[in-house]
């Protein structure tokens, strides 16, 4: 497999602005609370992440702030950021390089699923993408402990999120476009599952296992191809058109 270039600080800054206008059109933002985050490219430990005291579509490419994974800002800016996002992005950013994006949320369906003890099932195929790639981590109050950082990294592994228990889900992804579609995936299948069950009196169809393991195999094939590949030029249409200005 080719290796792909490494992308401008522009390029990212432009595509976390994006998702974080297409986060709030899809009502996925809580007020000023909860992170999307990118790394810097060709600086290791260095990512960027949302100014603490704006709303999801006030975030351009030109106010997002510069931190290290110690949760210092490093871009002069002095700008104020939120603690549990050094707690939780920082982490993971130092865990997993190979992450470019991490997108933790408060979005309604998926928070819901994260109350639930089974987690998801292979109720639809929007939940295949994520059979067996989803770790869990249990409740221990707003996550700004060290301790508790090691923990979630831990659960997280080199898998593709976590169901952080009674909190919301978190994501990661090689590039901004594909952790932005496997947030959209999770919370389509929470919405999905959440709906089947209430609808059957707590039961849900699902699929074997055998048959939930394969179709993932199918859908990310040999890895060429990432999710948000196809569906990113796209969003950032849609981004321009109901959410002007992020790219400032």
């Amino acid at each position: 497999m080719n290796a792909r270039p490494l992308r401008s600080e522009g390029e990212v800054r432009r595509d976390l602005a994006a998702a974080f206008r297409l986060a709030a059109l899809n009502g996925w933002d809580d007020t000023v609370y909860t992170h999307l985050s990118a790394g810097v490219p060709g600086e290791p430990g260095h990512y960027l992440i949302n100014r603490f005291g704006l709303l999801f579509d006030e975030v351009t490419a030109g106010n997002l702030v510069k931190v290290d994974t110690a949760g210092r800002v490093v871009d002069g800016s002095e700008a104020p950021v939120n603690p549990s996002g050094f707690a939780i992005h920082g982490a993971v950013h130092a865990a997993r390089p190979d992450a470019e994006c991490v997108i933790h949320l408060h979005a309604p369906w998926a928070v819901a699923l994260c109350a639930l003890p089974g987690g998801l099932q292979p109720t639809s195929q929007w939940a295949m993408r994520l059979h067996g790639r989803l770790g869990r981590h249990a409740y221990e109050g707003l996550a700004l402990g060290a301790d508790e950082q090691q923990r979630i990294v831990a659960a997280l592994g080199g898998l593709d999120g976590l169901l952080l228990e009674h909190h919301g889900p978190l994501v990661v992804g090689r590039s901004v476009a594909e952790a932005y579609m496997l947030m959209h995936i999770l919370e389509r299948a929470a919405k999905v599952q959440l709906r089947a069950r209430a609808a059957a009196g707590g039961a849900a169809l699902g699929v074997a296992p055998a048959l939930a393991e394969s179709t993932y195999r199918q859908w990310v094939g040999d890895g060429s191809e990432r999710d948000g590949d196809v569906e990113w030029p796209a969003l950032l249409r849609r981004a321009r058109r109901l959410s002007p200005g992020f790219e400032d």
